[in-house]
């Protein structure tokens, strides 16, 4: 299941958040090599805008939660469709 996340950090001054920044990038790090995210950019500004491949929901909540954990964000979740799942429903007949 594929996600766009798109975090806007807490209003907080960069500075304070010097240290979660950097725990932060360890973790997705992490994520990057277990291939949980896809694609992963910072928005000009501040936040971050990542793909995920998650297997279910709780998984996703479970990613969602800990980057919460580490820097206090909100989100924009925008559930996505790969272009091979998209051609497959134009194929159907009711497509």
């Amino acid at each position: 299941m594929l996600y766009l996340l798109v975090s806007t950090p807490h209003p907080s001054r960069p500075d304070e958040a010097r240290d979660a920044r950097t725990a932060f990038r360890a973790w997705i790090d992490d994520l990057k090599a277990k291939r949980k995210v896809v694609h992963f950019y910072y928005r000009v500004g501040r936040g971050i805008a990542a793909v995920l491949d998650v297997d279910s929901n709780d998984e996703l909540h479970a990613i969602m939660t800990q980057w919460t954990n580490i820097v206090p964000v909100t989100f924009d979740v925008y559930p996505l469709v790969s272009p091979s799942g998209a051609e497959a429903v134009l194929k159907q007949p009711n497509g």
